[in-house]
């Protein structure tokens, strides 16, 4: 081993009925966009649906049509498209399909009528975001078309949805904003006669914090994999979640060096006396960020140490001082942190970044390894007995 994420298929499937168990009523989506955050798209989808999942939500259609050609018959949502993107195809497969404007109303109707069979579509609000999403002036024109397209037997709509701006800033007053403008393009939408399925907001941070939010569904991508949204009120423990990745490499070598001996290119760390270096065989290439440099924690030997030197494209090397260790010892760069050693947070505040990229920058070079019962689920659209 060089080095491998390993990643505990048992604590997704936990997160998700913490989850669950949190939201009441209110379905839930884990969010498996992004190879399921860094983690695994199939293996992740998988234990999300065996924890309760009813839905899974991606970025791309390439996502949700990998989950089906792997057997998920569970709702699909997909919602970032662009002209002339794989419609078709995801109406064929059963995908739900996110609708923000006229254009991708035409273009799902098109794929409906060429594969002769009626698009699911959601109609997604822009309340404050300002990115995807359509704006309150636009909004009854679009549900307008839905309501045409559904008379015409070329979609259902079956959802409506909004995504917030600053829900993992309590407090922030753009939230109530956002609240009242999606219930009120709610009220336009069913007063002008479309029955949704599910009207879904809140986001990891708003499943959290605001129940107010939770609709019918919620969507969760990063409390999925164990980690908070919300670091300043509380880490994944205060939410009942466990961290699912932990990424470890073995020590490519280990050796004394004298003081004044410069460390990795520019010598931006010298020996301040005679030390033991550790080099571990991890770089940005593998997506350990190149600003960890002089920065990033580490466990090695059992003790917490400081990236020593600038992060290189495939290695760097810490300062184990006078403490012994040996080529082909584990250095744990994070994990959960029951061990003393650093989590993905800490990487997060080392670097000036979040946790979301810290996970899922982590490289194909970089094996993932399965651990926990649930590793030999399938993927089916309910959860496991």
């Amino acid at each position: 081993m060089r080095a491998e994420a390993r990643i505990d298929l048992d604590a997704i499937r936990d997160n998700i009925a913490a989850v669950r168990a949190r939201v009441g009523s209110a379905a839930v989506m884990s969010v498996v966009k992004a190879d399921a955050y860094g983690h695994g798209l199939l293996p992740c989808a998988r234990a999300a649906r065996a924890g309760g999942a009813a839905w899974l939500g991606t970025a791309v259609v390439e996502e949700a049509l990998a989950l089906r050609a792997a057997g998920d018959t569970g709702r699909v949502l997909t919602w970032l498209w662009a002209p002339g993107d794989r419609f078709e195809d995801a109406v064929r497969a059963d995908v739900d399909i996110s609708v923000s404007g006229l254009w991708a109303m035409r273009e799902v109707v098109d794929a409906a009528r060429a594969s002769g069979r009626t698009a699911r579509v959601h109609l997604k609000a822009d309340t404050g975001l300002g990115r995807n999403g359509c704006q309150p002036a636009d909004w009854p024109a679009l549900v307008e078309a839905g309501l045409k397209a559904q008379a015409d037997g070329a979609v259902e709509v079956v959802g409506l949805w909004s995504h917030f701006a600053c829900a993992d800033e309590p407090g922030h007053p753009s939230i109530p904003v956002q609240l009242v403008e999606f219930t009120e393009m709610l009220a336009h939408a069913e007063g002008r006669g479309v029955t949704p399925e599910v009207r879904h907001m809140a986001n990891s941070p708003a499943t959290l914090l605001l129940p107010e939010s939770y609709f019918d569904l919620v969507r969760v991508g990063l409390v999925s994999y164990g980690l908070s949204p919300v670091p300043e009120v509380g880490g994944p423990a205060d939410f009942g979640l466990r961290p699912a990745m932990t990424l470890a490499a073995s020590l490519a070598g280990v050796k004394r060096v004298p003081a004044g001996h410069g460390v990795s290119y520019g010598h931006s760390w010298i020996a301040p006396r005679e030390t033991t270096l550790a080099l571990v065989p991890t770089g940005y290439a593998d997506g350990i960020p190149r600003n960890a440099s002089n920065a990033g924690p580490v466990l090695v030997a059992g003790r917490r140490r400081t990236i020593a030197g600038r992060v290189a494209m495939d290695q760097f090397v810490v300062d184990l001082g006078d403490d012994p260790a040996a080529a082909g010892d584990e250095a744990i760069l994070f994990g959960p942190g029951d061990r003393g050693e650093p989590t993905a947070e800490d990487w997060a505040v080392a670097t000036g970044t979040i946790s979301y990229e810290i996970v899922t920058r982590i490289g194909a070079r970089v094996p993932r390894v399965y651990t926990g019962t649930t590793a030999g689920t399938t993927a089916t659209g309910t959860a496991a007995p």
